[in-house]
């Protein structure tokens, strides 16, 4: 296996990690009695927006997609709509932050809308993983040569490249940041405290 394709299939486990324990901890978050400790949303949402967004689709695009598309131009229609997908995906990452916000501000109340969000992103970003997978790297595989292939593995290795050294310094202690404020069974943090919720029908924190 390439490099490069090794580097993409781990990126995307780490990727399925976070998403996964964020769907699991948002289910949590929806007992009104059981306080969230939003610190961990936001850890996870920065991730997402910070990993996915800003590093591992940007190399794709430039690097994998481009060859592909000189190679092998039939793969236009699939690799334009990969790329519309990126710019989708950021534009939900504003989704979840903005529900994350009026979450925090007005819980109990705006659960079942944070967690809509995280479901409409999480089966987004899944499905795009696995059109990649499926569709597209099969292709690149019979597409591309070898020195096509030398010049993707030193993009996603992150030779010359800022951005990785990004990665190696910060998205490591991040993950583990995540791991550690993460309640048992999803990661090593402290439970959520059980406290009495404000009536759902209360009244509103100022500004809700």
């Amino acid at each position: 296996m390439h490099k490069s394709i090794s580097i993409l299939y781990d990126e995307h486990r780490s990727i399925s990690a976070v998403l996964s324990a964020l769907k699991s901890l948002t289910d949590m978050a929806r007992k009104p009695d059981l306080r969230p400790r939003f610190e961990v949303f936001h850890a996870m949402i920065y991730y997402i927006d910070a990993f996915p967004e800003r590093m591992h689709h940007p190399k794709e695009d430039k690097f994998l997609f481009a060859l592909l598309l000189q190679r092998d131009p039939s793969a236009r229609a699939l690799v334009e709509d990969l790329q519309a997908e990126h710019r989708a995906g950021a534009q939900l990452v504003r989704d979840l932050e903005q529900a994350l916000f009026a979450f925090e501000q007005t819980w109990p109340r705006g659960a079942d809308r944070f967690a809509a969000t995280v479901e409409a992103y999480s089966q987004f970003h899944w499905e795009h993983m696995r059109k990649e997978e499926r569709q597209l790297l099969p292709l690149a595989e019979r597409a591309l040569g070898a020195a096509d292939w030398a010049e993707v593995d030193a993009a996603f290795a992150g030779n010359d490249d800022p951005i990785a050294d990004l990665r190696e310094k910060d998205f490591d202690s991040l993950y583990q940041r995540i791991v550690c404020l993460a309640p048992a069974p999803i990661g090593l943090g402290e439970p959520w405290n059980r406290t009495g919720a404000p009536p759902l029908g209360g009244r509103r924190a100022p500004g809700a």
